[in-house]
């Protein structure tokens, strides 16, 4: 149930994330809302399809993973130092774990 919940959260903070950085930035906060948004959306429905297949572990690997990854993007979008940058692709491997977990939650 909270997977769910944090899924659906997650996915209207990147459909308001990719908004913004459509219409309300420029330069590389634009590129950084673009990508942040782009996966956070793709993870957040990967979330709901792991938790209505019965594997909420890939999940909540997808809904950590995109907060991460695309949190560290939006915040540097907004000001905060580069150095985030760095804990960027911990979302990342995150976010391939999910998949690789998903796919050995597939097995026959």
């Amino acid at each position: 149930m909270i997977l769910g919940i944090l899924a659906a959260l997650s996915g209207a903070i990147a459909v308001a994330a990719g908004a913004f950085g459509a219409h309300g930035a420029s330069g590389l906060a634009q590129e950084w809302l673009k990508t942040g948004g782009q996966y956070q959306l793709v993870h957040a429905v990967a979330a709901l399809v792991a938790l209505r297949m019965n594997a909420p572990g890939p999940g909540w690997l997808f809904v950590i993973g995109g907060a991460v990854f695309a949190g560290t993007l939006y915040a540097m979008a907004c000001g905060a130092p580069h150095w985030l940058g760095a804990i960027t692709p911990v979302g990342g491997a995150a976010l391939i774990g999910g998949w690789l977990w998903l796919a050995w939650s597939l097995r026959g």
